[in-house]
C-alpha cells in the first residue's frame, strides 16, 4: 500500500463551512519536503484559495517529533549522483520551482493559514510556516536554517524574511546553522502564538465551533481571538530568548561591509563559553566556505527585492548549488557515510567567488518565470 504523504480533511465548523487541514505524514522522516509532498500542497492550496466553503487552513506535521525538518536532501544528493557535477539537474530544477512557488504561495495567501509548529522546524518547514498568516509554537519547537552544515543556503524566501530581522541577525542566524525555540521565534518576530504541545486537539475543536464567514478579514480577526485564548506561557521555557540575551554580540558582528568582515568577526567571537553560541561558532568554523559567502551575498542583494524576486534570485542559486557546489559533498558526509567530514571544495571561505551563482546558464535558454507577478511584494 502507497502510504498517502499529505493528507487532506474538510472539518465542519459551526458557521457552516469548513477548516481545511493539511498534514505532512512522513514522520519517520520527520516530515521532509519530496517533490510529490510539495506538489500535493501546491494542488491543494490553490484549490482552496478560491473555493468559497474553505475559511481557514492549518498545515501541520504527522507524531510529534517534527513539523517539517525541510527538504529531502538525500532525494538531492541522489539525483545529483545521476546527472554527475557540473551538470544542469532538471529534478532539481522541478523540486525548488515548485517549492518556492508553494512558499510563494502561502506569503501571498488571500485565506488565513495556520501552522503548528510543534518540534523540528528547520530549512523547507521555516518556509512553509514564514509566511502563514498565524503561527503557532509549542515547547518542543526548535527551528534553525542550517545550511551551512550541508553546503546549500538559507533558502525558502530566506533571502526576504532574515532581511526583516534586526541588523545583523540574519548573517548571524545564516552563518552559523545556529538553532532556536520558541521564546527565540516569539521575540525575532518568526512566531505569533505559544501553544502547549497538548492543545493540537483543543485548536481543532476550537476551531471547528467557531461562526466563520465567507469573509477573510472578519476570519483573521476570528482566528486572531481564538489563538489567544489558546495562548500560554509555558514554564518550560526561559523567560528571555537565548538571541535576545547575545543581542550585543551578534549585532556587532553580524554587520559588515564585506562576507569576509562579518564572517571574521563572527569568528572572532571563538573565546565565548555559552554551548549555544560555541555550537554556532563550530558550524561556521566546520561549514561549507561557500554558504557562509552566499549567506552575506543574498541578504545584501535581497534587501531591496520583491518577495518574488527573492525567490527568483534564491531559485538560481539552489540551481547552482546543485550543479557545482557543495551540496553533494555535504550530504554525503551529513546522511550517507556519516563522516561529518566533509572535504568542501574550497579550503578558505577566502577563495569562494560566488558572483556565478546568481547568473542564470545562457547555454540553458531563456530564464523560467517563477512568478506571474515579479513586481508584487507582500507586507
Amino acid at each position: 500500500m502507497i502510504q498517502e504523504t499529505v493528507l487532506v480533511q474538510k472539518l465542519p465548523t459551526a458557521g457552516g463551512n469548513y477548516v481545511g487541514v493539511l498534514t505532512l505524514n512522513l514522520p519517520k522522516s520527520l516530515n521532509a519536503l519530496n517533490t510529490t509532498m510539495v506538489q500535493t500542497l501546491l494542488a491543494q492550496l490553490r484549490q482552496w484559495q478560491n473555493a468559497p466553503d474553505i475559511a481557514v487552513i492549518v498545515l501541520h506535521g504527522a507524531g510529534d517529533r517534527a513539523f517539517c525538518a525541510g527538504g529531502d536532501i538525500r532525494h538531492l544528493y541522489d539525483s545529483i549522483q545521476r546527472t554527475g557535477h557540473g551538470v544542469r539537474n532538471p529534478e532539481a530544477e522541478v523540486f525548488f520551482l515548485e517549492e518556492y512557488r508553494l512558499d510563494y504561495l502561502i506569503h501571498t495567501y488571500p485565506k488565513p493559514i495556520v501552522v503548528w509548529g510543534q518540534g523540528v522546524v528547520m530549512g523547507g518547514g521555516l518556509g512553509l510556516m514564514a509566511g502563514a498568516s498565524h503561527r503557532i509554537v509549542t515547547p518542543s519547537t526548535r527551528m534553525a536554517m542550517p545550511e551551512i552544515n550541508i553546503g546549500l543556503f538559507p533558502d525558502v524566501g530566506a533571502s526576504w524574511f532574515l532581511n526583516r530581522l534586526p541588523p545583523g541577525l540574519g548573517c548571524f542566524l545564516g552563518m552559523t546553522g545556529i538553532s532556536w525555540q520558541a521564546t527565540d521565534a516569539l521575540w525575532m518576530g518568526l512566531a505569533d502564538y505559544l501553544c502547549s504541545d497538548q492543545q493540537w486537539p483543543l485548536l481543532l475543536q476550537a476551531l471547528q465551533t467557531a461562526e466563520f464567514t465567507t469573509e477573510d478579514t472578519f476570519n483573521r480577526r476570528l482566528l486572531r481571538l481564538i489563538l489567544r485564548s489558546l495562548a500560554t506561557t509555558s514554564e518550560l521555557l526561559p523567560e528571555t530568548s537565548q538571541i535576545e540575551t547575545h543581542r550585543l554580540l551578534w549585532q556587532a558582528a553580524g554587520q559588515g561591509d564585506t562576507a569576509v568582515d562579518v564572517i571574521s568577526q563572527i569568528l572572532a567571537l571563538s573565546d565565548v563559553s555559552d554551548p549555544w553560541m560555541a555550537q554556532g561558532l563550530k558550524n561556521l568554523r566546520c561549514g561549507s566556505p561557500i554558504t557562509a559567502m552566499l549567506v552575506f551575498e543574498q541578504l545584501r542583494r535581497g534587501r531591496f527585492l520583491s518577495l518574488a524576486d527573492c525567490f527568483a534570485m534564491e531559485f538560481l542559486m539552489a540551481v547552482h548549488c546543485c550543479q557545482w557546489g557543495d551540496l553533494a559533498e555535504g550530504v554525503r558526509a551529513l546522511l550517507i557515510d556519516r563522516s561529518r567530514s566533509p572535504k568542501w571544495q574550497h579550503p578558505s571561505y577566502m577563495q569562494v567567488d560566488v558572483d556565478p551563482y546568481f547568473s542564470w546558464s545562457p547555454a540553458w535558454g531563456a530564464t523560467p518565470v517563477l512568478f506571474a507577478d515579479s513586481s508584487a511584494a507582500a507586507t
